[in-house]
């Protein structure tokens, strides 16, 4: 599956659209977006139609209405994997590695990274 590449303004967009919990209209979105975010009008539809050339959104005619086509968990997954192959040369242990030598976690934290790792092994 092809990695999208999202903005962070595409991201904070994405983010509206995920909150909902069905589809929304771009006119609804561009009043989230002007309450939460502060952006006008015209700067929502600008990322709305980036958004929809990148194919992280489909729109629905009649009304401009905005369904997301990728999951929030996806991005998080395509981000971190960008971020891996950045700045740890692809390789996940060292990435796990570094941040848990910096991050200081609980026993249950622990535990628990132990329970996930050993359920996918």
């Amino acid at each position: 599956m092809e990695l999208i590449k999202l903005f962070d303004s595409e991201l904070r967009l994405m983010e509206l659209i995920w909150q909902q919990e069905e589809s929304t209209t771009a006119k609804e979105l561009s009043l989230i977006a002007a309450e939460v975010i502060g952006w006008n009008k015209n700067t929502t539809y600008t990322i709305l139609k980036k958004l929809i050339a990148k194919g992280a959104i489909e729109r629905i005619e009649p009304n401009f209405v905005c369904k997301a086509l990728i999951t929030r968990e996806r991005v998080q997954l395509d981000e971190t994997r960008k971020l891996i192959d950045k700045l740890y040369n692809g390789s996940i242990r060292t990435f796990f590695t570094s941040f848990i030598k910096k991050e200081h976690l609980s026993k249950e934290e622990i535990e628990e990274l132990k329970d996930i790792i050993n359920k996918e092994l």
